[in-house]
């Protein structure tokens, strides 16, 4: 099994060295993104259906534009009993968008499709960026970036979507936090908080950094970790427990963030729901048979992903990200539709298939990512243009 390079040192900051060596990758990046938005194009067209429009205002799209133009407040009440309240969203991205609109000529929904393909590009630089951290192999890291642009759910990467901006939070702080720059791990960690709930997982990772590089000294020596260390750890929470704090003084109860979550069908149940939905599909006919076997074998992929992630060595805070994020999208009730789309910004759990990717002859390699690129790109369209992921 590959072993990852030890992290024994931080390498020099970010620079214009650094994102001119992270130029092939963003530009196979863009490539395999361009191809996706092409085949949408063309299937959209036979549809007659606008690709403009369903990248920009479709399913969560349409929740942030609203509270980028009138603020929180929306509620609606289902026949059911369930109420879809708009509190469930996260400020970040619906701030950014109100900004983005109000400094430009650009309305909310076009504001939103900016930052989400600004942001796919920062987090395919943060993401070569840690793979060059880890591997110091410029073939993996590569391979890495395009793998994510080529991700089943990889359309959302182009819409007025917030998965985008948190990876780019993400890998960034997953980067600062790699090479000891604890102040800003910790705001960016902030940051993501204030984007996603999933904003947990880079909270672990900064907490896991901290400990990794001063809980020996703390352990062995009763030295107190440096202020900055201290500093980036106090921050990293302070965005999600900021949000879902103020949703607890809006709604007038300490759970009302969870309550709001409730109303959408969400919770958090240690996977009992998930579990009830493969054994349904298991026992549900000779079809429904077959799509839960196929979710027996997506779920075992995952864990085997995890497992050679820790057989490679992989450093403990992209683990503790990677275990987190995967936690948090399958280990909840609500829509399994969207378990793929929420595990997206894993994306340490696809370094193996990186890392094996890149021991082929370029030719191969070129030919497996294209043929990746093109189904994800096919998916896509079938997804957006059609009633949803299925």
């Amino acid at each position: 099994m590959t072993a990852l390079r030890e992290q024994t040192a931080a390498p020099a900051p970010v620079s214009r060295a650094a994102l001119r060596a992270a130029g092939p990758a963003l530009l196979a990046y863009a490539g395999v993104r361009a191809l996706g938005l092409l085949v949408l194009a063309v299937w959209a067209a036979g549809a007659g259906r606008s690709p403009h429009r369903v990248l920009a205002q479709r399913w969560d799209s349409v929740w942030y534009a609203r509270i980028a133009e009138d603020g929180y407040g929306y509620r609606i009440a289902l026949p059911n009993g369930d109420v879809h309240a708009d509190l469930a969203f996260f400020p970040l991205f619906p701030a950014l968008e109100r900004a983005v609109a109000a400094v430009t000529p650009l309305s909310v929904h076009d504001a939103g499709l900016l930052i989400g393909w600004t942001a796919s590009l920062l987090a395919a630089w943060g993401i070569h960026a840690v793979a060059m951290l880890v591997t110091g192999r410029r073939a993996v890291a590569f391979t890495l970036v395009a793998l994510w642009g080529a991700y089943p759910t990889a359309f959302v990467q182009s819409m007025a979507y917030t998965e985008a901006l948190f990876t780019a939070l993400a890998a960034w702080a997953l980067y600062a936090a790699l090479t000891g720059r604890w102040v800003a791990a910790g705001a960016l960690a902030a940051a993501a908080g204030l984007t996603r709930p999933s904003g947990a997982a880079v909270v672990a990772a900064v907490w896991v950094a901290v400990g990794n590089a001063h809980g020996p000294a703390l352990w062995r020596e009763r030295r107190a970790p440096p202020w900055r260390a201290l500093l980036g750890a106090g921050l990293a929470p302070l965005g999600w427990l900021g949000y879902v704090a103020w949703v607890g003084l809006h709604e007038g109860s300490p759970l009302g963030y969870f309550e709001v979550q409730a109303g959408w069908g969400n919770g958090f149940d240690g996977g009992v729901a998930l579990l009830g939905f493969v054994w349904r599909n298991l026992t549900g006919g000779p079809a429904s048979a077959l799509g839960g076997l196929g979710l027996v074998a997506a779920l075992a992929l995952v864990a085997w992903l995890l497992w050679l992630g820790v057989r490679q060595r992989q450093p403990w805070p992209l683990l503790a990200y990677t275990a987190v994020m995967v936690a948090t999208s399958l280990a909840g009730s609500g829509y399994f539709g969207s378990r793929p789309r929420l595990m997206m910004p894993a994306f340490g759990l696809l370094l193996p298939a990186a890392l094996a990717l890149a021991r082929l002859p370029r030719p191969r390699r070129a030919l497996v990512l294209a043929a990746a690129a093109a189904a994800s790109g096919a998916y896509g369209a079938f997804t957006l243009l059609g009633p949803g992921p299925p």
